[in-house]
Formats: C-alpha cells, sequence, structure tokens
C-alpha cells in the first residue's frame, strides 16, 4: 500500500498544540472533520491512541507525548530542509559583518568586497579592519579573514588562498653586509622587526620560533617592505608583500631551505546548519578574487 507517511502529522501536532480540534483546524484552514479524519487514520496507522478525547478538550496520551516531540524535531527539520534550498536560489541581502587585518583587508579584501557590492544590491556590509583578533560570536560578526595560522577550533574555516613567508633583504644590503647561509648566521645581521621580533622558521623538517633583532621596528608590514627595499636590513614577510620585488631582483630570497611551511588566508565563520547566502556566496567570491590577483597568480 502505496500511502504517504507524512499524512496527518500537521494535522496531529496542530491539535496537540491547540487542545482542540477546532482551534487546530482554524489555524491549518481546514475544517474539524478533516482534522479529526487524518488524527483517526494516523491513530489506525499508529495502531495506537495518541489522545484522550472528551467534549470540551483533548489530551495527549504517553504513546502521543512521546510522538508529539518527534513529529515537531521532524517538522523543525523539513523546515529547515525547505529554507536551506531556498538560501541556495536567494540573493544575499541584510546586513553582513565582517573583520580583517588592517593592511589586508585595505589591499585585498576590501576592495572586492566593494565589488561584491555592486551585484547584490540589497546587501549592507560593516567591515572592522583590525590587528586584534575579534571574538565573533560575542561581536555578532558574520565573517572574519585570517591570516596564518587557526586557533579557534568552534568556527569553520575555509582557506581563500595561500600564504607563503619569505626572508629577503635588497642586493645593495647583501653588497654590503654579505648573504646569510645558516639560522646562526642571522643574530649577525640587522633584522627588520615588524609586529613581532619571533621569525617562523624550519630546520630538519621542524617549524620552530626564531627571536630576531635590530635597530628597526615598525607594525606595519608596508613599512618592512619599505625599508628592506632601501637596504636597512633582512625582512620576513608574506609572498604578496615581496613577490613582484624578488622577480624584478629588487629583493633577494634568503634562506631557501629554512622557508616555513605554507599557511593561508582563511575564512572563518561560526558553525551553523546552515550558511546564510550572503556568506557563502561573498567566501566563494573572495577565493575567486584572490585567486585572479598578480600576487597569488604563480602559487
Amino acid at each position: 500500500m502505496n500511502e504517504n507517511r507524512w499524512e496527518g502529522i500537521d494535522e496531529f501536532v496542530a491539535v496537540a498544540e491547540c487542545g482542540q480540534f477546532t482551534a487546530a483546524a482554524e489555524r491549518l484552514g481546514v475544517s474539524s472533520s478533516h482534522i479529526s479524519r487524518q488524527v483517526a487514520r494516523l491513530e489506525e496507522r499508529l495502531q495506537t491512541r495518541l489522545f484522550y478525547r472528551s467534549t470540551r478538550r483533548v489530551t495527549l496520551t504517553e504513546a502521543g507525548q512521546t510522538f508529539l516531540q518527534h513529529c515537531q524535531r521532524l517538522q523543525d527539520g523539513r523546515e529547515e530542509a525547505l529554507r536551506a534550498i531556498g538560501d541556495l536560489t536567494s540573493e544575499p541581502k541584510g546586513m553582513l559583518r565582517m573583520t580583517c587585518a588592517v593592511a589586508y583587508g585595505e589591499r585585498f579584501i576590501v576592495p572586492l568586497v566593494t565589488r561584491f557590492m555592486g551585484l547584490y544590491p540589497q546587501l549592507r556590509v560593516d567591515i572592522e579592519l583590525t590587528n586584534r583578533t575579534l571574538d565573533l560570536v560575542h561581536e555578532s560578526i558574520d565573517l572574519a579573514i585570517r591570516l596564518g595560522r587557526l586557533h579557534d577550533s568552534s568556527l569553520v574555516a575555509t582557506r581563500l588562498a595561500p600564504r607563503r613567508m619569505y626572508v629577503c633583504a635588497s642586493p645593495s644590503y647583501l653588497e654590503r653586509y654579505g648573504r646569510p647561509h645558516s639560522l646562526s648566521e642571522l643574530s649577525r645581521h640587522n633584522c627588520l622587526i615588524g609586529s613581532s621580533d619571533i621569525w617562523q622558521l624550519e630546520q630538519d623538517g621542524r617549524e620552530f620560533s626564531q627571536r630576531v633583532q635590530g635597530n628597526w621596528r615598525c607594525n606595519s608590514g608596508q613599512a618592512v617592505l619599505d625599508a628592506a627595499l632601501l637596504g636597512v636590513g633582512l625582512c620576513q614577510l608574506p609572498d604578496y608583500y615581496v613577490l613582484e620585488h624578488l622577480k624584478t631582483g629588487a629583493l633577494v630570497s634568503l634562506l631557501d631551505a629554512h622557508q616555513p611551511p605554507n599557511t593561508a588566508v582563511w575564512a572563518l565563520y561560526p558553525q551553523q546548519r546552515h550558511l546564510s547566502p550572503k556568506v557563502r556566496k561573498l567566501v566563494d567570491y573572495l577565493k575567486a578574487g584572490l585567486a585572479k590577483r598578480e600576487e597569488y597568480s604563480g602559487s
């Protein structure tokens, strides 16, 4: 017998939640006799009484109470499934709050987000550029762009682009002070310090942290790059700062055997059963947009 196994469930839940057949009929916009008939068929199919009926109201049996909990979850799941499919076809709209590191955000992310907004006029965006690590859930942020190693285990991460670190210097610096050939020689060189005096390097297949020293410090990657190009010292910077200058010879890559393992640029968002279309489509757009950038064309 090819019967509809969903039949009667919506009517049963409505009666259980309303406590009356007439109120359930009003909620669903059908007749009381239809409700009564569907519930009776459901009880017959289950071979179980779900309600105690009196002239004034109905109450759930023990079996009815158990069945109600499962049916409510079924209804929730059905609504979730319909919403998920609707999201696949719906346009991004409403407010999207996101955060990114200042320099990377200004150069790479914000221009792409601005172009993305042009495709979806109903979307509004609030971008917080900061080098602090914000709590996405606590601060109601939909999306964070993070660089390097990840530590937030509770967040979902999507890799947007590679991130490779280079130790390099200008030819003029190397002419004056020579070229380091081992990690131990770093201590004899003026190392340009950015936001940290710890450089990530690799030796014998293992990544480790090396503290460096020098007479120059500024918490800006662009400023570190400018100083390196002027021959002030050695620097360690990500690919998107230095690849162009390595190609032209304005910088020389050093200690290539000790280059740390690749990390990445990540899109992070809070764990959700269904990612909203605005976040999902923006993440896809950022990934495609970054891949087209000249800085990543060789990655």
